[in-house]
């Protein structure tokens, strides 16, 4: 996460604030998560280089960014084409030699013409695990790293698919914007 220059992913009147362990307001009503909380779910989903990673909520591309400096080849959804056209900027100044594509549509549906996915990270919150996200990880230990709850808790929840069976794991209570789209909330 050092590498990334979180102040780019930032409003110029927050840049002050980049570093302070806390979430930013962004464009379109939304945040860009706290450090300690992207370094968490960033350790949960346990990237390697290499691998194919589905991001739900690319926001200001700060996640994005830091798993492709990981090594993995990142495709991220965002559903405001304000905040994706943003994203693309800022994740170019970065030279990251295309491991990062921004699409703009309902992250809550997943892109199953890109399935199996190694990993899937989603930034915003669910009220239920979206069985899309689910079906779309790949059996062979594929991990999916989710909020889910109400529109004001959530508990951070690590999924890992083997085969059929699915393991769930709960990392304790988080806050996010909520996931909206056809498998998450209604706008």
């Amino acid at each position: 996460m050092g590498a990334v220059p979180r102040e780019l992913f930032v409003a110029d009147d927050r840049r002050g604030l980049a570093y302070a362990d806390e979430a930013l307001p962004i464009e379109a009503g939304q945040t860009i998560s706290q450090p300690y909380i992207v370094g968490r779910m960033t350790e949960l989903l346990a990237p390697r280089a290499g691998q194919r990673v589905l991001e739900i909520g690319t926001g200001s591309g700060y996640q994005a960014a830091v798993l492709a400096l990981l090594g993995c080849q990142v495709t991220t959804i965002e559903r405001h084409a304000e905040l994706a056209e943003t994203a693309r900027q800022r994740i170019a100044s970065l030279n990251l030699g295309g491991a990062v594509t921004i699409r703009v549509g309902d992250g809550s549906l997943g892109d199953p013409a890109g399935a199996p996915w190694d990993g899937i990270i989603v930034t915003a919150a669910a009220p239920s695990i979206p069985q899309p996200l689910r079906g779309q990880l790949d059996e062979n230990g594929g991990r999916l790293v989710i909020p889910v709850g109400s529109r004001t808790h959530q508990e951070l929840i690590l999924i890992v698919r083997r085969g059929d069976e699915w393991i769930e794991r709960n990392d304790g209570p988080v806050v996010f914007v909520p996931l909206v789209g056809e498998a998450g909330w209604d706008d």
